[in-house]
């Protein structure tokens, strides 16, 4: 029993170790095919609040915004809304279930969002424009939502007044171009997707 716990503890280590290593390259190592035994890896998990939906993103996010509109501000009632952009077979739904509701966006094109049915909250959002192929996680639903700070914040032009933002993190007055400021390694994993979508 003694050998079969060190192993397990070795096994585990080295699974750790792993995940660390690809996060410091930037997602450039697959999450989801970190396979040890019969455990999957995973980037990092989250839910709802009353527990019946819980979630699991294979890798870290492609990038995360920080969106200050009045649409976002309306919705969540706060100042802005945190999300993680990530593939949506990236995302993996392990308990409970989750319901959509269509609602009106900035862009006029609307979004999904996705609500567990019991606590009614909020966990990820489908927008038209990105389609049904990229997930904008609620990063506050994530068990450690410090793992997902913000890339860029956007739409700063109807940001509240009192809240400052500091100069670490790019801003911009409305949206932006992906290609300037996404890493080379999410701007391959979204050309990867538009591909399977042709």
């Amino acid at each position: 029993m003694i050998f079969e716990y060190l192993f397990y503890k070795l096994d585990f280590a080295i699974g750790f170790i792993k995940c660390n290593v690809a996060v410091a390259l930037g997602s450039q190592i697959e999450f989801s095919s970190l396979i040890m035994g019969n455990r999957i890896e995973q980037f990092a998990s989250g839910g709802c609040t009353c527990g019946q939906a819980r979630y699991r993103l294979a890798s870290p996010p492609l990038y995360v915004h920080c969106c200050h509109c009045s649409w976002c501000q309306r919705e969540t009632g706060a100042a802005f809304a945190l999300n993680a952009l990530i593939e949506a077979d990236r995302v993996d739904l392990m308990e409970g279930e989750v319901y959509s509701a269509s609602v009106p966006s900035y862009s006029g094109k609307g979004q999904k969002i996705y609500r567990c049915p019991k606590c009614q909250i909020a966990v990820w959002s489908n927008y038209a424009g990105m389609g049904d192929q990229i997930r904008f996680v609620r990063v506050g639903t994530l068990d450690d939502p410090a793992q997902c700070p913000p890339d860029i914040h956007i739409y700063t032009s109807t940001k509240q007044p009192w809240l400052e933002l500091g100069r670490a993190v790019p801003a911009v007055e409305g949206y932006y171009s992906s290609r300037q400021y996404w890493p080379q390694s999410s701007l391959e994993r979204k050309k990867r997707l538009r591909q399977e979508s042709t």
